[in-house]
Order: structure tokens, then C-alpha cells, then sequence
């Protein structure tokens, strides 16, 4: 039987719903409102401190305040106070040179340089087709002076300032060795960096050391790949052994044509949402293939070795690795000056994250003597033994 409502009663529970609605709708306003209150408060409270702590430095400080410095030193100290390792404010003039590295063209001598005990700096590495390549300059050697600038009275930090310049402007280095100086003048030059060293071992196992993942690793790696296959490997090894990662988008570039189709990893960010952050066409190399890694192997180096051996390509050999699984986001600001900031967590499409644990070797191997690369030779035997 069919039962009916009257007018009035139909009326009277769509005032009720209302209502309920209203009041609902009312508590869960005022619940947000008061959250923004307190963080109003809360950063009202912040920035009335930094004002009293400016005023008292700009009443009582013995000196001139370099206006510029200090914003910058507000900007780092904001971004560092976050207690976050990886995000960091960069000047103007840091940003330009990140944006350089990260290129993988650099403008200089091609020198890497340590502080050393002495005070002054010592170079520890010296890029081939580089200015300093064929100087006579050696790794160990010590730089006590540029352009007159004494290195040790200076401090390490300004020293590498003045290493710095533009592409075709001179600089002379004054150089300790073995108790004598000598000084060598330069002329800076761009240089690409060097990040994919291949090579073939005997006539059939192709060995690819990546040592970092920059804007031009792709062009190095697909060219070094397609060099070795060409030259008859049936295999491949993939050293990422103190890799400290990179740019996500150059490690796509790098394991798309290993990989098959399909996502190979995500990330997900502070409001719950994910996003594919790198993704493999139809192409796939099917070949055996070995990761080595170490304790400085990290960040995209790791997602590069967790993603071939989850997918079944590759089985990693060496030591536990750094445990970076957090992605880093660059905003440009006003001034010139950038932040990078971690905004998000990542893993392979097959595993779980690997921030804070890193991956675990399929063969774990140490070097244990100096004079041995027992992960090297490993990896060497895996894939010999897999024909």
C-alpha cells in the first residue's frame, strides 16, 4: 500500500534538514576560523620578534649592514629552519650556479678543489678537455694564491668566489708543490662535465659508470648504450657507486629505453594526491643487466637501481645505499634568488619508499681491500655465470 505525506509534514523535514545543515555547516566554519586565528597569532607572534630583533641590531650594531646580505641571510635562515636537510635558499649568485651544474656546463678551469689543513685549497680532481687538462697542474697540488688573493687569509669560501668568472676572462693561480710556487694563468672557457664513462669489458659485458644525472646525462648515457651494443655487448653493468643523484627528468631520459611500457614511478605530495614522475615507452633493451651501488649512492641514483630490479632487469650489487626518497622542488623568487624545497615522497610503481632506509643489495659485497674492487668483480661474475 501506498503511503503519502501531508504538505505540511514534507515542509516541516525540509526546514529541519536545513537547519541541521546550517548548524553543521556553522561548527565546521568556525572550527577552520579558529585554526587560521591561531596561526595568525602564531605568525604575527614570529614576525613581531623579528622586527624587535632588527630594531635592536640596527640601534646597536658597530658597523654597516650590507642590506642585501642580510636579506639573504633572512631567507636562508627561514628555509634552514624548516629542519629539513634537503631544502635550502640560494642567493642570486648560488642560483646561477646551480642552474649551471645542474646543466652540466660549467664556466672555469676544470679544477675540483678540498680546503686543505694547510688553510689553502688543495686540488683533489682535473676534468679532461679542460684549461688546466694540459698545465702541468696534478691532483694534491696546493693553490695558495688567485690573482694575488692570498687563499689561507681569505677563508676557503671567498677563495672559491674569486675561482669564479665569465667565460674568456683570465685568472692566475699561484701553486705549491713539493715546498715550490709557481704560478699559471688560465683563460676560462666553458666545459661540459663529463658524467657517463663507458667502456667495454672483454668482447662481450658493456660497463657504464654514471656518476651523476644532469640535463646532458641522457646524451651521454643513450650514446654510450647504443656504442656498446653496437660493439657486440650481451650484457650490462650500471656503476652508480657515489651517484648522489640528480635531475628526475634526465634519469627518465636514462631508463626509458631499459624499461618496459608503463609507469615506473610515482610521488606523492603534502595534500595526499600523486603524480607519475617517470613513465617508459614501448621500447625495452632485454638484456642481463647489473646495478652497483654503495653508501653514497643516492636519491635518483637509487631510483635508478631499485627501478631495474623491480621491474626484473637488474639485481643490485655492493652496499647499503644512502636512503633519499624525497623529491626537491625549485621556485624561482624576485630577487634572482631560488628555494628548493622537499614537496614530496617517492617510490617505484613495485616497492615502498626508501627515504631513511635506502636499498638492501641482492649480493651484498664491501670493499674491504683497497687494492680489490670485490663489487666490481662480482657484478662481473653475476653476469658471466647468467650465460
Amino acid at each position: 500500500m501506498n503511503k503519502k505525506i501531508s504538505l505540511g509534514l514534507a515542509l516541516s523535514l525540509i526546514a529541519v534538514s536545513m537547519a541541521v545543515t546550517f548548524i553543521l555547516t556553522s561548527f565546521f566554519s568556525l572550527q577552520s576560523f579558529n585554526r587560521k586565528v591561531v596561526d595568525v597569532n602564531e605568525k604575527s607572534k614570529k614576525y613581531t620578534s623579528l622586527q624587535v630583533l632588527d630594531s635592536y641590531v640596527r640601534e646597536n650594531y658597530f658597523g654597516d649592514i650590507d642590506e642585501s646580505a642580510l636579506s639573504d641571510g633572512i631567507m636562508k635562515g627561514y628555509v634552514s629552519g624548516v629542519g629539513d636537510k634537503y631544502s635550502r635558499y640560494l642567493t642570486a649568485a648560488e642560483y646561477l650556479t646551480e642552474k649551471n651544474e645542474n646543466s652540466g656546463e660549467l664556466v672555469g678551469l676544470g679544477l675540483t678543489l678540498a680546503e686543505d689543513a694547510s688553510g689553502y685549497m688543495r686540488i683533489s680532481e682535473i676534468l679532461e678537455d679542460s684549461p688546466a687538462f694540459d698545465s702541468g697542474l696534478l691532483t694534491g697540488d696546493i693553490i695558495t694564491a688567485i690573482d694575488g688573493l692570498d687563499v689561507k687569509e681569505a677563508g676557503f669560501s671567498e677563495g672559491m668566489d674569486a675561482m669564479r668568472g665569465t667565460e674568456g676572462s683570465p685568472i692566475t693561480l699561484t701553486v705549491r708543490r713539493d715546498g715550490k710556487s709557481d704560478d699559471y694563468t688560465f683563460i676560462r672557457r666553458s666545459i661540459e662535465v663529463k658524467t657517463v664513462k663507458a667502456e667495454m669489458l672483454g668482447s662481450q659485458i658493456g660497463y657504464i659508470k654514471i656518476t651523476g644525472f644532469k640535463q646532458n646525462t641522457p646524451d651521454q648515457f643513450i650514446s654510450a648504450l647504443e656504442r656498446l651494443t653496437a660493439n657486440g655487448a650481451t650484457s650490462l653493468i650500471f656503476d652508480l657507486r657515489d651517484n648522489s643523484g640528480g635531475l628526475v627528468t634526465a634519469l627518465q631520459e636514462c631508463i626509458d629505453p631499459l624499461l618496459p611500457e608503463g609507469i615506473i614511478a610515482t610521488a606523492e605530495y603534502k595534500d595526499g594526491h600523486t603524480e607519475t614522475i617517470v613513465y617508459s615507452d614501448d621500447s625495452e633493451l632485454d638484456l642481463p643487466m647489473v646495478t652497483i651501488v654503495n653508501e653514497n649512492t643516492a636519491s635518483a641514483a637509487e631510483l635508478f637501481a631499485a627501478a631495474l630490479r623491480d621491474f626484473g632487469k637488474a639485481p643490485i650489487v655492493g652496499s647499503q645505499t644512502y636512503g633519499k626518497g624525497v623529491l626537491q622542488e625549485t621556485n624561482e623568487m624576485d630577487n634572482g634568488g631560488a628555494v628548493i624545497l622537499t614537496v614530496a615522497e617517492y617510490k617505484t610503481a613495485n616497492s615502498d619508499c626508501y627515504d631513511g632506509i635506502g636499498l638492501t643489495p641482492d649480493y651484498q659485497v664491501e670493499n674491504e681491500d683497497e687494492n680489490v674492487d670485490a663489487q666490481y668483480n662480482k657484478a662481473v661474475e653475476i653476469l658471466l655465470t647468467s650465460e
